[in-house]
């Protein structure tokens, strides 16, 4: 990281308890959901009919990315560390298998609490049977529900102008920045993943945002919003708005169910840059998303330095009534009603 990079960064994520997920049949019958070390493969597993899932909200401290629970997290005591301890791995009755990522909350050297965070759509009252167990990729697996993504077909806006499809592409092409104008792209990632929970894309129907066709991104991605009119209340005209806190079921929803095509734009500083006529955010370079980065990549910079847009992150709470996205439609209009 270098030394003008932010030193603390939050990502929040919605987590069961470990007290949620019980052991109903197997070697450790009646406990809950724990850390690796004392995990049993083959037991079997359920999730709770009352479990409701909370917010858990992680600072990271340093480039090794150390958690500790920050200010508005709905579970734990905030200054606690928290360790990322493992994946998981479970299969359903009828073979699918899904991934959750473990998280310990530690105070005075001991276990506070456990938390899970599926990367799938996990049914209460279904045995679900753990299949893996791995400590190394949980790290990889968090990276990638941090890293920014579009999907396959969005038409991304080049220097020259021209609409090119995302998965076209290429090192080196150079793209219409909002910032600093034409920019060479230093890389272009892939990834398939299942398309539910935590990866299941958002699609900002066409004209929602005044965007050209449909824009279907990760549910982190933050699009940048010019109000003219300042509706969100936000005390400023330029706003970042992440995509996840604009669902309402209607001209903006989350498609949960089969495979997803996402695809990732890295430039030598984080950009605002357009897709399918929207401002949208590049992949930052940060303690989150370093795990999910080649090694050939992350040799290339120490990382992004604080770019000022970054500031311009709006809360959730200004985002939480069901006309927010009409709000920005017309906050961002030419017309002045």
């Amino acid at each position: 990281m270098s030394s003008s990079e932010k030193t603390t960064t939050e990502q929040t994520v919605t987590v069961f308890r470990g007290d949620d997920f019980i052991v109903t049949e197997g070697v450790a019958e009646g406990d809950a959901l724990s850390f690796a070390d004392e995990l049993v493969l083959d037991d079997i597993y359920q999730l709770r009919r009352s479990a409701t899932r909370a917010r858990l909200t992680l600072g990271f401290h340093g480039p090794k990315a150390a958690f500790t629970l920050a200010a508005g997290s709905e579970v734990g005591t905030v200054g606690n560390d928290v360790v990322l301890d493992c994946c998981i791995t479970v299969m359903a009755p009828d073979g699918t298998t899904f991934d959750a990522l473990v998280f310990v909350e530690v105070e005075s050297g001991g276990v506070e609490d456990i938390y899970v965070l599926p990367l799938a759509t996990f049914a209460p009252d279904t045995a679900y049977q753990l299949v893996g167990l791995d400590r190394h990729t949980a790290t990889t697996r968090f990276a990638e529900v941090a890293c920014v993504s579009f999907t396959r077909g969005t038409h991304i806006t080049m220097a020259s102008g021209r609409q090119i499809p995302i998965e076209d592409l290429r090192a080196g092409d150079k793209v219409l920045t909002r910032d600093d104008g034409p920019q060479e792209i230093r890389w272009v990632g892939q990834t398939t993943l299942r398309a539910t929970g935590s990866f299941a894309p958002v699609v900002i129907k066409k004209g929602a945002l005044h965007n050209e066709n449909d824009l279907v991104v990760s549910p982190d991605h933050r699009l940048f919003v010019y109000q003219r009119q300042d509706r969100l209340g936000a005390g400023r005209s330029e706003v970042l708005v992440k995509v996840r806190h604009l669902i309402n079921g209607d001209s903006v929803v989350q498609q949960d169910g089969g495979f997803v095509d996402y695809f990732q734009l890295l430039f030598d500083e984080h950009q605002i840059i357009y897709a399918e006529g929207i401002a949208a955010e590049s992949l930052l370079i940060d303690p989150r998303t370093r795990a999910a980065l080649p090694d050939d990549v992350n040799t290339q910079g120490a990382g992004h330095t604080h770019r000022p847009h970054l500031d311009y992150e709006v809360q959730e709470k200004l985002l939480s009534h069901p006309d927010a996205v009409e709000l920005l439609r017309k906050a961002s209009s030419n017309k002045t009603s």
